[in-house]
């Protein structure tokens, strides 16, 4: 055998290289400061407003709930403090709160009573340096069961939302007032919504509301549910300021989103309950039907990219036929209660009808709704409608007819920054083959729209202007 060969010596192990010390730190810039001491490029939160800060998620959060909840917020404050403006002051100061608070202890479980809690807190702070702690407190502490003994009457509307819109349409003030009022307080619109709203200028609505809470403060208005005789006088506004809010979810002014489902919906809750309240108004019931059948339609306005889609274009298997079908039982209910009478919110409501009952669009009745839109002329001549009645002519007489009427609506002063106005003249040139004039005017409705969806589907149309 032979032998095992010598075993080779491990080689020497390397020493390890020697460490290389950390590079020295340099040190952070001096920030750049304005004369007055702030950062350069910082803007420094205002105490009352998030429109212009810098959004971060925490306070995306802030302001959806915001949104979402500052008409119950208002409604509830005020109920303690019997004032609105001064409500609306302590909603705001338990919004900066939320500002400070939520990112950095993030969002309750239930943001709508924390923002309740903070505002009353606001509330009763001020009460008690203005009045004498005991009396205040007992104001405060007063519930429903006293205002029975003392009146005889049941509180019967238990939302604070819509107990708030009957306040703010207190007879005092000029119908417009009210109006404006309420969508600034109740529905959370801006002025500037408001404004297109009114076809007015911004500036006439923030006159509008600053006088009517000062009007409301020097008169002294209780925070109290009307009796049933004055609520009949507010009802006009109240249905109107629903409309309004409703209008603005479905359609939006501004922004990026064609539609603010969220104001639909709050404007269709007050709606039913205003219904239940006032079971024997057809105009409650019509504004019902109205929001209900239009509403039918919220699936298929948009498509999965959220761009708007056309009346005409849309796929009416997607319409909520749970909401038809509330919507013809409201007019129903409407209808019978008014009789011979009928107000404009049914008669929009049978125009919207005439649209829930056709399957396709070649199916439509526009002889019936040409003429319901002749019967709202009549109770309500407005030059919007009349605007919607040259669409409803066009589509059963021809496009020429309905071009005839708009023509008429070109020198209104109520419709020169009015986009629809240009941007249904373009339909109607298209239609009649006019593809040189009709995209002249979807440019020009495309640059009055403030809305990023609807100026890119005018500017589409300004470059394609076929039907």
């Amino acid at each position: 055998a032979r032998p095992y060969p010598k075993a080779r010596p491990y080689p020497k192990a390397r020493p390890y290289p020697k460490a290389r010390p950390y590079p020295k730190a340099r040190p952070y810039p001096k920030a750049r400061r304005t004369a007055a001491g702030d950062p350069v490029g910082h803007r420094p939160l205002p105490r009352r407003s998030v429109v212009n800060c810098r959004m971060s998620d925490p306070t995306r959060t802030v302001e959806a709930v915001w949104r979402i909840e500052c008409a119950r917020v208002v409604g509830a404050i005020a109920r303690v403090v019997g004032d609105v403006g001064q409500a609306e002051e302590f909603a705001q100061d338990a919004l900066v709160a939320a500002l400070e608070q939520w990112p950095a202890r993030g969002v309750p479980d239930n943001p709508g009573a924390w923002l309740v809690t903070i505002a009353k807190r606001r509330a009763i702070d001020h009460i008690r340096r203005q009045q004498t702690y005991q009396r205040k407190l007992t104001e405060i502490g007063r519930g429903q069961q006293e205002e029975y003994e003392e009146t005889g009457e049941v509180d019967t509307i238990e939302d604070d939302i819509l107990r708030l819109m009957f306040v703010s349409c207190h007879p005092t003030l000029t119908m417009d007032s009210r109006v404006a009022l309420t969508l600034k307080v109740v529905g959370g619109l801006r002025t500037d919504e408001i404004g297109r709203a009114f076809l007015v200028p911004e500036a006439t609505v923030a006159q509008r509301i600053v006088r009517a809470k000062r009007t409301l403060a020097d008169a002294h208005v209780p925070f109290e549910v009307p009796g049933k005789a004055e609520r009949a006088d507010r009802l006009a506004a109240v249905l109107e300021a629903i409309y309004l809010i409703f209008n603005e979810g479905y359609a939006a002014t501004t922004g990026g989103d064609w539609m603010r489902p969220e104001l639909c919906d709050e404007a269709t809750r007050l709606g039913r309950i205003l219904a239940g309240l006032m079971p024997t108004e057809p105009e409650v019931h019509g504004l019902v039907a109205l929001m209900e059948l239009q509403a039918s339609r919220a699936n298929a306005r948009t498509d999965r990219n959220g761009e708007p889609i056309r009346l005409l274009d849309q796929d009416r298997s997607r319409w909520n036929q749970l909401l038809i079908r509330r919507g013809l039982a409201a007019l129903a209910r409407g209808e019978e209660a008014a009789g011979d009478k009928r107000g404009p919110y049914l008669v929009q409501a049978s125009i919207a009808a005439c649209h829930a009952r056709a399957r396709t669009a070649g199916d439509t009745d526009w002889v019936r709704i040409a003429i319901h839109y002749r019967e709202l002329i009549e109770i309500d001549p407005s030059p919007i409608v009349e605007l919607n009645r040259a669409v409803a002519v066009a589509m059963a007489f021809g496009p020429q007819a309905g071009l005839d009427i708009v023509d008429t609506l070109t020198g209104n002063p109520q419709l020169k920054d009015y986009h629809l106005l240009p941007s249904v003249r373009g339909d109607l040139l298209a239609r009649l083959g006019r593809s040189d004039e009709a995209s002249a005017e979807f440019t020009r409705a495309a640059g009055m729209t403030r809305n990023d969806r609807e100026r890119a589907l005018l500017e589409a149309r300004a470059k394609d202007p076929q039907p």
